[in-house]
Parts: structure tokens; sequence; C-alpha cells
């Protein structure tokens, strides 16, 4: 094997030798990482034939089984690919990969669909009205950023954050929405190997960045409390670098925790050194109360809320406060990035949050949410159709067979998010994700979708149309 230099071939060992004298950790973590950082360094490249599964753990001195962790870690990253009985090669990584699953929950819309029930996006007519704030905040008053080391929060938006955060924060900070807080937290938390614990189902979004840093994704079991304290002691026996969750309005069942809930949860983690990581997504228009492993646990949990389905998705904010030992290097590195939030929207932000009228816009908001969530789960319950708490805008219902219901809501006009991205596992979905925030409010059209779904979901699958 040949290394082009700067106009010099270096002469090198074959790859086996390579890789058997960079493995200082005989775990697949290790294994994985050893591998991983030869090919940054460009001692691997594209191409390169990786030894056997069976060969390497002889050498190693371990099971095959651990050395087949470590190229599934690899895998999963996109650094190696399989080619069958032809071996293990090191893959061209300069293409990025995909959010499989996200794309998958059909996040682009559906121009097609008369009714699209699947982006989880919150309804325009209820968003608090934003003209007054905007012309405020852009009227003569209007201070621009005088250094781009600034302070990067409003005193001002700082002060509302924490008197309403459900725990006291030791920092508090923003992001570009609740997905950019969570790739940050990934970023700083996460590396090839970790073992990281997730709702299941859960956010497919999340799922897609966790393994696009090689994480191991251990599931957490959910019931109508959100994550089971069963497994979640189970998750912190393989001892996970950070827990993942929705207190409340869970994506995709919309699931909320209950105090005691909280509490049993923040006593299991007492055993554990992982970081505590809370999404809440839905923020002031879920109607569950506004609970935190951090009000036992504030050193070690972050809390990030978005304010894009109570305020406007277009604002892009989200706050998060909690451990100033995770904060301090999450806000440093963005520092490099945009830097901050702009401080014009910052300033909107905090207009609407003290607004009479915008304030009970989001209480109305809030409020046909949970009308519009209720109408559709007594519905389904009332044709024996199983359906989640559904708090917030989501509701999480389960249908016979996915692909038959799926088919038989677009033949209606009706687009929903199908479940197989949100679960961890790669096992058969049999549920469907519904923005049931988007549903209409006219009687005779609510009862009209209502048994578009009662059908759909117990449809049977086709036995001649090549339905599985």
């Amino acid at each position: 094997m040949t290394r082009k230099g700067e106009g010099q071939v270096e002469e090198c060992r074959d790859v086996e030798e390579v890789v058997l004298e960079a493995i200082t950790d005989s775990s697949p973590r290790g294994i994985a990482a050893a591998v991983h950082r030869l090919i940054r360094a460009g001692r691997l490249v594209t191409g390169d034939r990786l030894p056997t599964v069976r060969g390497l753990g002889l050498k190693l001195d371990v099971s095959p089984a651990t050395v087949s962790e470590a190229w599934q870690a690899l895998s999963a990253v996109g650094a190696i690919k399989s080619r069958g009985r032809a071996g293990t090669f090191v893959q061209d990584t300069r293409e990025p990969s995909r959010p499989v699953r996200y794309l998958g929950i059909g996040v682009q819309g559906g121009a097609w669909a008369a009714l699209d029930l699947s982006t989880s996006m919150p309804d325009p007519a209820l968003l608090p009205p934003m003209n007054a704030a905007l012309a405020e905040v852009a009227g003569p008053s209007l201070r621009w950023t005088t250094s781009y080391l600034d302070n990067p929060l409003l005193t001002s938006l700082e002060e509302i954050l924490r008197e309403d955060w459900p725990f006291e924060p030791q920092r508090m900070g923003l992001v570009d929405g609740a997905l950019d807080g969570l790739a940050r937290v990934v970023e700083q938390v996460v590396h090839l190997g970790d073992r990281v614990a997730i709702e299941n189902p859960g956010f497919p979004a999340l799922m897609d960045l966790l393994e696009s840093n090689g994480a191991e994704v251990i599931p957490l079991d959910m019931d109508e409390l959100g994550v089971t304290v069963d497994s979640l002691e189970s998750a912190v026996r393989q001892q996970p670098v950070a827990v993942f969750t929705h207190p409340r309005a869970q994506n995709p069942t919309g699931a909320s925790m209950s105090e005691a809930r909280v509490r049993d949860l923040a006593e299991v983690m007492r055993s554990s050194s992982a970081w505590i990581v809370e999404a809440d997504h839905s923020g002031a228009i879920a109607s569950g109360a506004d609970l935190s492993l951090g009000t036992y646990l504030p050193n070690r949990t972050l809390r990030i809320r978005s304010y894009s389905k109570s305020h406007g998705p277009d604002l892009r904010i989200a706050a998060i406060g909690g451990a100033a030992d995770l904060i301090d290097p999450l806000m440093a590195r963005r520092v490099l990035g945009p830097g901050w939030t702009s401080r014009i929207l910052q300033g909107v932000l905090v207009k609407l949050l003290t607004s009479p009228e915008a304030i009970s816009s989001v209480k109305l908001a809030r409020e046909t949410y949970q009308r519009r969530s209720l109408d559709f789960r007594m519905a389904m319950k009332a044709s024996g159709i199983q359906v989640s708490p559904g708090d917030g805008i989501n509701v999480w219902i389960r249908v016979r067979d996915e692909r038959s219901a799926l088919i038989t809501l677009a033949a209606a006009g009706i687009q929903v998010a199908p479940g197989g991205p949100f679960m961890v596992t790669a096992s058969a979905s049999s549920h469907l994700r519904v923005t049931v925030g988007l549903l209409p409010d006219e009687d005779s059209e609510k009862a009209r979708i209502f048994a578009i779904f009662a059908v759909a979901a117990q449809a049977q699958p086709s036995v001649r149309g090549g339905i599985s």
C-alpha cells in the first residue's frame, strides 16, 4: 500500500498492521475510534480493505462480536462500507450523509395534499400577531449591535426567561431553534462509539444527528407519562454519556410527565454521570405542567425551550438554560459560528412575551390545540383505535398496517407522517404521527376527516398489490 505525499511516495505496511498498531483500547468504542482516526489522518484511504471481523478479533484477543460492533459504529457515520463477501472497505466520506429519518417524515410538505398533517407545524392563524412588535423594535429606538463580542443575550430577555424557567439555571443562552440546540449539544458531548439514551418512539432528526456522530443509541420505552423508570434504569447501567427526553408534549406521542414521574426519573439519574438534555419543543402551547429533572439535578441538566410553535417558526429562537459546564463551551463554540441570535428578533420576542394581546393569543392557541387533539382522540377511541395522550399538536395513532393506512389517507388528499422514522430500532412500525393541531374546526369537515382516519387505521394490507 502506498501513500502519495508532497511530491513523494511513502511506503506503508499493510492495512492490518496499520490498524493493529493504532488500537490501544480493544473495546468496540476503542477499535472504532482508532480506525476513525486513521481515516481522518489519511493513513487509511477510500478503497482500503479492512481486516476481517474474525481475523482482527483473533489478533486483538477479543470476540468477533466486539469487532463487529466497532464496524457497525463506523458504518453508521459513513466511514466504512460492507460489500458482503468481498469484505469491508473504507469509503469516501466527503459526501455528507443525508438526514434519512428526518426527510422520511414528510418535512418538505405534501404539495398534492388537500390537508397536510405531517409537518408538526403550528397553525399560522393561531400565532400571535407580530406587526406591532416588529414596528416597535424597528422604530426610532432601534439600536444596532456595536461589537461582535457584545453579550449575545439581551438582558431584558434573560430576565423573562429565568423567571419562567422550571428550575434555577446556572447559565442561559439562545440558539436558532430547538434542533440547532440539540445539534450543538450532540457536538459537545457525543463522540464516536458513545452510548446515548433517547425515547422510542422519538424525534427522527435527533436520531440522524446521533447516527452521524457514530453514537450507539439506547432506546427508552414510553408510556402515557413519557419515559418509563424501568427502561431508564436499564439504560443507565450501560453508562450513556447523555439522556435526551421531552418532558411534555413529547414528539411524536404527545406524552407529558407527571411530577411523580419526573422525581422517579431524577432518582435513577443520581447514579449516572450522564447529561440530561430536555427538549421543550412545544413550549407555551403545551397543556402539561412545565416540569424538569433539573429541579433535582440542576448541575447535570440542560433544557431547550423552543418558541417556534408558540410564537412563530421564523423567529428561529430557542432558549437554553441549565448546567454551566455544558452551556459555557456550547456558547463559546457558537461565537465561532453565527455568534449570536439577531438582537432585533430577540427584541420582538421580548415584546411578544410581555404584550397582553400576544399572551392572550398564545393562551387561545393552547386551548384550541387541546380541543382539536381531544376531538380527534375521542373519535378514534370511539372507533376502537388506539391513540396516545396527545398533548401539544401531535398524536401517535396505532394502525393495522402502516403503508395501507398511508395509501388510504393519500387517496383522500390527507398526508400524515409514517411511524417508521420515529422508531429507534429497524423493526416495522404500525403507527402514524398526525399533526392534529392543523385540523379544521368546522364540525361536518371534522366528521368527514375522522371517518377517513377510522377507515385508514383499520385498512388491511393488499394481497395482490404487494403491500407488506
